[in-house]
Order: structure tokens, then sequence, then C-alpha cells
């Protein structure tokens, strides 16, 4: 299987994730993908993960337990992919990107942080608060208004590279089995991948690998922001640029500061900033030069970038499936 079949694999699961998402018939009576990874890896960090271990022994153990959880998924979606393949090629190409699908977040990110968005309109903050709670791990409770926009907005760029951009690269590159181990590196990042006393010896594997599988979509998803604003009269594609080249670097993250200072620019915002994790409050920098006073209206403008990006790079990967079918 050619990198050409694999990039139309991808562009039709992006198509089938964006028009049906994912079913929730499918999600009440099995569960998702991520959850199952999330289920491992909970038993795997009460089993391994002892606060009286040496801490060289407990980072060892996460890298044990990051390497399990690969095992876990990426060999049966070898051997999936594999039998698959012994079909006709259409009938693979169709079976194939109804898998993979599972493994973008587009429409179910779309819907959660527009669900912010109507939250702040009514009922009110508390509400918007329990929410965006939902989709960040910052403490919700230490939001106003203006802040609970903001961190919607952050989510919103920060997850189209995490769980759009990110699993196209890796299933154009490596099919599905790339894209199996993507979301579980990535999903063991969200799980354990914190600085906590628990996690910060367990899940330095988990953080630093999350970092290194990221940072090409990363730079992506920037550049598809940037370039949906051209599209759009209220966003700014020439800011944008700008303010990824300014700011980007300014964020905790080597990757999440691209996308979150794209957005920032393109639509004239601050975003960032301090912020209260776990109790405790991070004086991180600002990103972008606009106005740190977001809204409900500034979600909606984000949401709008967010389907023109994607949309970008639903054309994108259809040229480049094109082109390499000519070498």
């Amino acid at each position: 299987m050619g990198l050409s079949f694999n990039a139309v694999t991808v562009l039709c699961a992006l198509l089938i994730e964006a028009w049906f998402g994912y079913p929730k018939a499918l999600l009440d009576r099995f569960g998702h993908p991520v959850m199952w990874m999330g289920a491992l890896l909970e038993r795997l960090d009460s089993r391994l993960n002892d606060l009286n271990m040496p801490e060289a022994d407990r980072r060892l153990n996460g890298w044990v337990t990051l390497g399990l959880l690969l095992c876990a998924f990426v060999l049966p979606a070898l051997a999936l992919q594999y039998t698959v393949l012994q079909l006709p090629p259409p009938v693979a190409l169709v079976i194939l990107a109804i898998l993979a699908s599972t493994l973008f977040a587009q429409r179910s990110l779309f819907e959660h942080v527009a669900a912010v968005a109507a939250a702040l309109d009514a009922p009110g903050l508390e509400a918007a608060r329990e929410a965006v709670a939902k989709i960040v791990g910052r403490d919700p409770g230490t939001l106003d208004e203006s802040g609970v926009a903001r961190a919607a907005i952050e989510s919103l760029a920060e997850n189209f590279s995490d769980g759009v951009v990110a699993p196209a690269i890796w299933g154009v590159l490596l099919g599905l089995p790339g894209m199996a181990a993507y979301k579980a590196i990535n999903t063991a990042d969200s799980m354990i991948g914190h600085c906590t006393p628990r996690h910060e010896e367990f899940g330095y594997a988990a953080a630093k690998v999350d970092d290194v599988v990221n940072l090409p979509a990363s730079r992506l998803a920037a550049l598809w922001i940037a370039f949906a604003a051209h599209f759009h009269d209220d966003a700014d594609l020439r800011t944008a640029l700008t303010i990824v080249r300014k700011d980007a670097h300014l964020h905790r993250s080597p990757n999440a500061g691209w996308p979150e200072a794209a957005m920032a620019g393109a639509l004239n915002l601050k975003l960032s900033g301090p912020r209260s994790y776990h109790g405790a409050l991070t004086e991180d920098d600002w990103i972008g030069d606009g106005n740190g006073e977001a809204t409900s209206a500034d979600i909606r403008r984000a949401l709008a970038l967010y389907k023109t990006a994607c949309s970008v790079q639903i054309t994108v990967l259809g040229v480049l499936a094109f082109l390499i079918s000519l070498i």
C-alpha cells in the first residue's frame, strides 16, 4: 500500500467523519477507541506507577507503559490493515476509511466548542464553565466569561492540530497503524503527561514522545489556519503569520503555541496568558497583540475559521493524492 492509497484513504476518512462523526449508537454500545486506550492506561497507571518506587524506576515504568499501550493497539491495527488489503482495492479503501474516521475529531471538536459559545449566550457563565471543562484541563471555576471564551478558542486551535492534522499526517505516512500509534501516544500524554507529583516521572515518556510526533502537525495546523484566514473578511492571513513568528515559541508547549498563535493573529485576539491548573496559577505569556476580552462571538468566528482550515486540509490531501498517483 503506497502513499497515494494512504492519502485517498485519509481523505475519505476525513469526509466520513465530517459528515457523520462517530455514531452515538456505537459509542453507547462499544465505546470509542480513545476510551479503550484510556481504560488500559488507567490499569497500567494503577499497577506500574507506585509513588513509593524510586523516581528512575517510575520513569522506566512510564516507558514500559507507553510500549505496552502501543503494542496493544498498533499490532491489531497492522493485522486489521493487512487483512483488509487482501480484498479488492475499492472495498479495502471503503473499510479502511471507515476505520480511520474513528481516529479523527473534526466534528466532535466543533460540537464541543460550539456548545461553549451557546452556553455563554444562555444560560450563562456556570453552564459555559461546565461546557468548557469537557475540553480543557485548567480549573474552570476560576474563569470569567472572557476566560471561558479564550479557553474554548485555544482548545479549538490546539486540538485542530492534535485531533485533525496529526492523525492525517501519520495516516498518510504509515496508514491505519500509524494513526493508531499516534492516538495512543497522544492519549497517553493527555492522561499522564502532566507535571504533577504522580505523573512527572511516570508520564515523562508520553510527554516527550508526544512532543516529537506532534511537531510536524502543529506547524502545518498553523499554516492551514493562516491560509484559511484569507477566505474570511474578519480574519487576516498576514497577521496570523506574523504572530506565529513572533509568539509561537512563548507557549509552554513546543507545539501548542503554533496553532494558537495562528488563531490569535488571524482573529486579532490575545490568547494563553496566566491560568490555573489543579489550584496552581501559572504565569504563562500572552500570545497575540489583539483583544484579550474574547466573547461567544469570537468563538463562532474561530469555529468558522476552523471549518475552513479543515476544508483546506481536505483540498490539499486531494491534490496530494493526485500528484503522488502521477509519480
